[in-house]
């Protein structure tokens, strides 16, 4: 059973949740506690550093997650990078979603254009670091 830990500002899509299962071989997804996603989608922006801030973070994942699980990891980059590294350590691995952004323009009778983007799941990648060898 691999479980993937949902550390990111979004719901999953069908789309992102069918390719989990496909692709990574998930069969239990974990959002976080209510504490847990809110300090994750307010990080304030004046704090200099985010070890501190985060160790609720990395104290959730240390207790509930076992080796081999996935994290999606996304938001505030200097956080996801802290979390990816901790992953490492704990033998998570860290994912990250991306994405194809369409984009429509529509030109209206007042001359003005509106630009609707859409944006669609593609795969996970995972998060690399350079004891890692390249995903095959």
């Amino acid at each position: 059973m691999t479980q993937l830990f949902l550390l990111f500002n979004h719901r999953l899509t069908p789309m992102q949740e069918s390719d989990a299962r496909r692709c990574l071989g998930i069969t239990v997804f974990i959002d976080p506690p209510a504490d847990i996603q809110t300090l994750w989608g307010q990080i304030p922006s004046e704090l200099a550093a985010l070890s501190d801030y985060l160790l609720p973070v990395q104290n959730w994942l240390a207790v509930h997650a076992k080796p081999h699980d996935c994290v999606l990891v996304q938001g505030d980059f200097g956080a996801c990078f802290l979390i990816a590294q901790m992953a490492f350590r704990l033998n998570l691995v860290a994912i990250y979603a991306t994405t194809r952004r369409e984009a429509v323009e529509e030109h209206l009778p007042d001359g003005s254009v509106r630009l609707t983007h859409q944006f669609r799941h593609v795969i996970f990648r995972k998060y690399e670091h350079l004891l890692s060898a390249p995903c095959q």
